[in-house]
């Protein structure tokens, strides 16, 4: 089963994240930050999700595919993943728990993944989104 989900997402080593939030909370934002990192885009404001064999892998959907929207530059075209499973996905909450001792889950697929939600501001947002890829992302 293939559909469209309308979240950020990018790879990194291996392993997809998928970034949601209302708009203008910084997904695309984050996904920049986190490119400059080393991971790779797959999809910005919208990635193509496919269930199978008990996971769910995120690839480009074709009519966006290698566009990040850079506030204040514009549509930008960079380099895209392919096919990657999803280990994880991010939600841009400003009502963020200060603290978790484990993931929420999120359905996607009839399947469950974890789920972190980060309060979306500051200079370290990119380091959190890669400590929560460790820690709590699936393998």
């Amino acid at each position: 089963m293939s559909f469209v989900h309308s979240a950020t997402c990018v790879a990194r080593r291996g392993r997809a994240v998928l970034i949601e939030g209302a708009p203008g909370s910084g997904k695309s934002t984050l996904a920049l930050a986190l490119i400059d990192r080393g991971a790779m885009l797959i999809g910005d404001d919208g990635v193509t999700l496919d269930v199978r064999d008990g996971r769910i892998f995120a690839s480009p959907p074709p009519n966006i595919a290698g566009l990040l929207e850079v506030r204040n530059l514009g549509l930008l075209n960079f380099p895209v993943a392919a096919e990657t499973p999803v280990a994880l996905v991010l939600r841009l909450d400003p009502e963020a728990a200060r603290y978790i001792e484990t993931s929420e889950r999120a359905d996607l697929g009839g399947l469950t993944l974890p789920l972190v939600r980060l309060w979306p501001g500051g200079p370290e947002l990119a380091i959190k989104a890669e400590l929560a890829l460790e820690r709590y992302g699936a393998d």
